[in-house]
């Protein structure tokens, strides 16, 4: 069989409020809203690219970091690469992030997004 062509799409983020989460990555990244439903919303890059989702899971439970066992799991991760990195994570402080408590490396910010979802900052040319 032949591999048809594929690519990925979109990361999907649970939140108990899709919109209010979209929001917020809206502002952090810059991103456009190219779908807007109650349960279900999308942002692309102006780029282009792969995009980042948003669904609707009324029993969210945020993850615990750093992980515990008989703990909510992470299941993934964004790595959010900034130009400047305290730059980045004053940014993030101010459109709603909270930095984690735990920081396991010098050169990478663990940060919380507002349903407390993990993304790390790092520096790195963009």
């Amino acid at each position: 069989m032949t591999q048809p062509r594929m690519r990925v799409s979109a990361t999907v983020l649970g939140a108990p409020d899709p919109r209010a989460l979209a929001v917020f990555y809206e502002r952090l990244l810059g991103w456009t809203r190219v779908t807007d439903k109650p349960e279900w919303v999308m942002l692309r890059p102006p780029s282009g690219g792969s995009g980042l989702s948003f669904q609707a899971e009324p029993d969210f439970v945020p993850p615990i970091w750093p992980s515990a066992p008989g703990a909510q799991q992470m299941m993934a991760h964004l790595d959010i690469a900034v130009e400047d990195l305290e730059s980045g994570i004053a940014w993030a402080l101010e459109a709603g992030a909270r930095l984690a408590d735990f920081q396991p490396q010098a050169h990478v910010r663990v940060m919380l997004d507002p349903v407390g979802h993990p993304f790390c900052l790092f520096s790195e040319p963009v």
